[in-house]
């Protein structure tokens, strides 16, 4: 089994960081409160810096030379300093905080209603693992790492201009000596981040990769064990895994470089700084004059202060990188995956007159068509088995009614009118469905029944003794407002196909979808169950895909398709008389109430 393609959601990566932020800051940049408080905070904290070297000079010069420094101010100033730099660091760190958790929210918002109303394809094109994790994690990742990087970048880089600022009042020759350190790091992290850009963006395939084949093992955890297939899936699992490990110790090698190399020049303007005020004092050069112990302190002090913002912003282009990338994905997902489109019309009432006319549907230029040239009339009110050998279509015809799939051919009419017409919300509200494929969500019993509708515990009641499932409800510890736990786990299979025919009962839609939904079903809960859907499908129009001869017998038309198309329609008896594919497989299903096999 391949893993589904994950490069879908990428984005074009010959785009400049700056153009990759501007995608970025809609979803950040409303918070202007905010966005001034930490701005202002940040000068507030990163003014206070140079006030400790700032310190030592008097300190030096007065305090200890000739004693004339009150021995008050030396508290008074340091705490001061600190408290005005707590102080401005909380507020800064706050503000910045909000600005990151309102802008994942927002963003995570804007993806999870994309995901909810994306065309169909994207569920193709993207595994469920790679989805939520692009939506929760790489959103979260994202957006923390790059807030957190800005707020030490800005700093840092506040931080940087006050000391320079300094350095310059007080020996402006000196620090040119400090200034070629700047554009030598610049260099380094433009040339690191662009490496570690490429390995995070392979590195979020990997993990894609490494995360979809754990939710195939968790979803068919009873066939791998079956199968003894535990060391090929592991092996699947290992080499995924080791993949990972390489790219993150490269991401490491990438990320690690920029502090030695950073404070390499770091040492390299030290080195010269001491050089140079050693031969101003001895040799009475420009600007000794103004050289005394406590001054060359503080500019030493001042010069080793800048290391640590240096340091900091040279490791900063590693969360820059990542916070970029992992939202990167948010917005690919936006770009990619287009939301669904309808008409407007939303005529009342819908009677469930279906028109197929040469309806084709192909997957794919080297695939035989799903259905091809199909040509079909349902009546308001009728009641029509689908049967036929796998494969036939069956599921894909019903699929396309709701829309959750668009035909490659021919058109479908809804009371006389094109499907893609009609506004989309309103065409789904008209059809209850239930599958052979039972989905339910971790939630009570009856918010399962009422999916996405008021619960009205009468109406969920009803459904449930239509189901045949009263009983059992009202044995459960809180009835209908128990936990049915993840896909109703605490629930047999049968259960949960009489909840979801609760849940079709409750919709109480003029048109029925039934995709074998008896097909879990003992016999005396099927009997039950189909006398309550007898009563449900009188005056709706309903689509059955049906297995079961009980089932059939009841329908009004039995349409029998092969292999894409419609091979023959009638009565029960009228097919079984004519001898032609239906009565072949009543004949090979030996009349034990089967048709085919799925």
């Amino acid at each position: 089994m391949q893993t589904p393609d994950h490069t879908k959601m990428s984005v074009p990566t010959d785009l400049t960081l700056t153009q990759r932020l501007r995608r970025i800051a809609p979803y950040f940049g409303n918070q202007r409160l905010a966005w001034v408080l930490a701005i202002l905070a940040t000068l507030v904290g990163a003014g206070t810096e140079p006030l400790i070297p700032a310190l030592l000079k008097p300190l030096l010069d007065n305090g200890f030379t000739d004693g004339t420094l009150s021995l008050w101010m030396v508290p008074v100033a340091i705490i001061g300093v600190f408290l005005i730099r707590g102080i401005a660091q909380f507020v800064g760190q706050y503000a910045l905080s909000q600005i990151a958790n309102d802008g994942m929210l927002r963003l995570r918002e804007v993806l999870f209603q994309r995901v909810q109303s994306a065309d169909m394809s994207l569920f193709a094109r993207q595994s469920s693992s790679a989805l939520s994790n692009t939506v929760v994690y790489e959103v979260q990742t994202g957006a923390t790492q790059l807030v957190n990087a800005f707020l030490s970048i800005s700093r840092d880089g506040f931080t940087l201009i006050a000391l320079l600022g300094y350095l310059l009042y007080l020996n402006w020759q000196l620090t040119l000596a400090v200034a070629f350190v700047v554009p030598g790091v610049a260099w380094i992290m433009k040339t690191l981040s662009k490496r570690l850009y490429r390995i995070t963006k392979n590195s979020q395939e990997a993990t894609d990769s490494l995360a979809y084949v754990v939710e195939e093992n968790v979803l068919a955890h009873r066939m791998v064990r079956l199968h003894g297939a535990q060391t090929a899936q592991f092996n699947r699992f290992f080499d995924l895994s080791r993949r990972l490990r390489g790219m993150a110790i490269k991401s490491t090698i990438a990320s690690a470089a920029m502090t030695p190399l950073t404070q390499l020049l770091a040492a390299f303007a030290l080195s010269a700084v001491i050089c140079i005020a050693l031969w101003q004092g001895r040799t009475g050069g420009a600007g000794s004059q103004d050289v005394t112990v406590g001054s060359f302190v503080a500019f030493i002090s001042a010069m080793l202060m800048l290391i640590a913002p240096l340091r900091r912003m040279a490791n900063v282009a590693n969360p820059i990188t990542r916070g970029v990338a992992a939202l990167e994905r948010g917005l690919g997902l936006l770009d990619q995956s287009q939301p669904e489109s309808g008409g407007t019309l939303r005529p009342a009432p819908v009677t469930g007159h279906f028109e197929l006319q040469n309806v084709g549907v192909s997957f794919g230029p080297d695939k035989a068509p799903a259905l091809d040239g199909v040509n079909l009339t349902v009546q308001p009110g009728e009641i029509v088995a689908l049967v036929g050998p796998s494969g036939a279509g069956k599921t894909t015809l019903v699929n396309l009614l709701p829309r959750f799939l668009q035909p490659t051919q021919g058109q479908i009419l809804l009371d006389g009118q094109p499907i893609q017409d009609w506004d989309l919300a309103y065409l789904r509200s008209q059809f209850a469905m239930v599958s052979q494929d039972v989905v339910m969500f971790n939630d009570s019993v009856a918010a399962n029944v009422a999916l996405g509708a008021e619960v009205d515990e009468a109406r969920v009641w009803a459904s449930l003794e239509a189901a045949n499932l009263g009983d059992h409800v009202r044995a459960m510890p809180e009835g209908i407002h128990t936990n049915v736990g993840h896909n109703a786990v605490q629930l047999s299979g049968g259960q949960r196909q009489r909840l979801a025919i609760a849940r079709a009962l409750y919709k109480n839609a003029p048109i029925l979808i039934l995709d074998e939904a008896t097909s879990a079903l003992d016999t005396e809960s099927e009997r039950l169950v189909q006398q309550a859907l007898q009563n449900l499908m009188q005056g709706r129009t309903t689509l059955v895909i049906a297995h079961r001869l009980s089932t059939i017998e009841h329908a009004d038309r039995v349409v029998v398709m092969e292999r894409g198309r419609v091979a023959e329609q009638g009565t029960h008896a009228e097919l079984l008389a004519a001898g032609g594919l239906y009565a072949r497989l009543q004949a090979l299903s030996g009349h034990t109430g089967h048709t085919s096999g799925n």
